[in-house]
This record gives structure tokens, sequence and C-alpha cells, in this order.
């Protein structure tokens, strides 16, 4: 790939939770105490394209209530954090979604222009177990009903793509596979880089021990969460550990609790910052 064809790629931090205890996120991690987690989504930009791999959330309606549900007391808005980039709304073409939480999915209404893709078992799930019965509540607590409303509505626009497992080249030198076990249809993105390829875990990977293994032995870690299979977990963090062949530092990890420490910081807005990662 020519180096005009690159994406620069931008890993943009927009929300804090307080005293989350890593033993809610990894597996095992029962005496490694508490972190304010960094909340993220990443913008690439190539040519005229602009793309959003997951979006974060607003402070609106249930997305606020939810953001105090889940102690999520620090927050700028996405748009905001987008716009210290020069980048409007508007402007965002395309957007890929990892999976439908409502921190990774929660302001896709704001962008009326862009096109989304997703996995159709991710949206069909979650369509599937909002019409269970109330004591199923566990499944959906992390989902914003209102973003199912707005992907419906780009659908009817003709802007939402439902994607039926790995496709190459969704836009040129960007790359979504399947990679289910956090949720049932999520997805990581493969972006080609002036750096070679890099991978966007979604929640594929809260931290490297989920790659590396405790006492980094090489074991993979389950999440300590989730409504898919712990043996689906890993099988995808073994697809995301033979794409980056075993190299951390090429993959992003959204909720990185040390706040991605090798990558340069572009700005710094209210204490969130925006990182270039290519």
């Amino acid at each position: 790939m020519s180096a005009d064809k690159h994406w620069d790629v931008y890993v943009i931090e927009f929300a804090r939770s307080k005293d989350q205890p890593l033993d809610g996120l990894i597996s095992g991690a029962h005496d490694d105490g508490v972190v304010d987690l960094p909340f993220s989504f990443v913008m690439a930009r190539r040519g005229d394209k602009v793309v959003l791999v997951d979006t974060g959330f607003m402070q609106e309606g249930i997305g606020a209530e939810m953001g105090v549900r889940f102690g999520i007391p620090d927050w700028v808005s996405p748009l905001r954090m987008l716009g210290e980039l020069g980048v409007a709304p508007e402007q965002v073409t395309d957007i890929v979604i990892s999976h439908a939480h409502f921190d990774h999915m929660g302001s896709i209404g704001k962008f009326p222009r862009a096109h989304i893709w997703v996995q159709k078992a991710e949206i069909l799930s979650w369509i599937e177990a909002m019409a269970l019965p109330p004591q199923f509540g566990f499944l959906t607590a992390i989902i914003n009903p209102d973003d199912l409303r707005n992907a419906f509505d780009a659908s009817v626009q003709h802007r939402l793509t439902l994607l039926e497992g790995d496709r190459d080249n969704i836009l040129p030198g960007l790359h979504v596979r399947f990679g289910q076990g956090h949720t049932l249809g999520q997805q990581f993105a493969i972006l080609e880089t002036s750096k070679g390829r890099l991978v966007i875990s979604g929640d594929c990977v809260y931290d490297g021990r989920n790659i590396k293994g405790h006492n980094n032995d090489g074991v993979y870690v389950p999440l300590a969460n989730g409504v898919g299979s712990i043996w689906e977990q890993l099988k995808t963090m073994d697809r995301i550990n033979t794409e980056i062949a075993g190299d951390l530092d090429r993959l992003i990890i959204l909720h990185d609790s040390k706040r991605w420490p090798k990558l340069p910081i572009i700005k710094e807005i209210e204490g969130f910052r925006i990182l270039r990662a290519a």
C-alpha cells in the first residue's frame, strides 16, 4: 500500500469511570485493586474518508442515566473531542461499531451522513435479548435501546451495513474480523497504517494480560464480564494475538487502564487525551 493510502489514526479518550475494580474486568485480578478506567474511541483519516471505530456516548436521556449507573462521573462530549481535531459530525463518512454496549455505540445518532458497519449477529442478538421477559435483564443492562433505534433509523436511510463475519477492505485498508465472546456479535477492526497493521480491540481485550497472561505466562485470561462464552472470548483473543504476532504495540485497547503510555499526546482537553497511534 502506497504512503498516501495509509490511515492516520488517533485514540480519543472521552470519559473515565471512578474506582473500577479490576477483577470486574479481568478474570483472576482479585488482588489488583481499582482503577479510574478510561473510555475511548478511534478516529482514522485517509483522503476524503473520516472513520470512527466506535463513537462513545452522550450524556443525554438514557445515556446520562447509564453514565451514573456505571459510575462514570468524568466525561467530555465525543463531538467536542472530534472538534479538537477539526472534524465536524457531518464530516464523518463511516462508523465501525465493535459492539452495541452504550459506551461504544451511544453517539451514532449524531453523525447524520455516516455509513455504519456492524455485525448482523450483534444487532439481531440484542433485539432478541430485548424481547425476553424482564428476568433476563442482566443481558441488556449495558444496552441503551435508543442506540438500537438510531441503528434502525440508519437502516431506513440505507446507511447501515449488516456484516456476516470477516470482511476485508470495507474501505481500502480497513478490515473487520468477527470476534464474539464479550457479546454474541462483536467485531474488531484492522487498519493499514505507516506503522503496519493496527488492531482496534473493541472490548475483545481489556488489558494486555488478556493476551500475555497473568505473570506473562502466555495463558489467555478471559474477561470478567460478557454475555457470550469464555470459549469464544479466548478464541477471539487468539485471533487478535495471531494478527499482531504477539506485539502489543500493534493493539489499541480502548479501555487501556494505563492510558496508552507509548503513544504521543496530541492534545489534552480537561484531562482527556487525544493520542496519535499512526
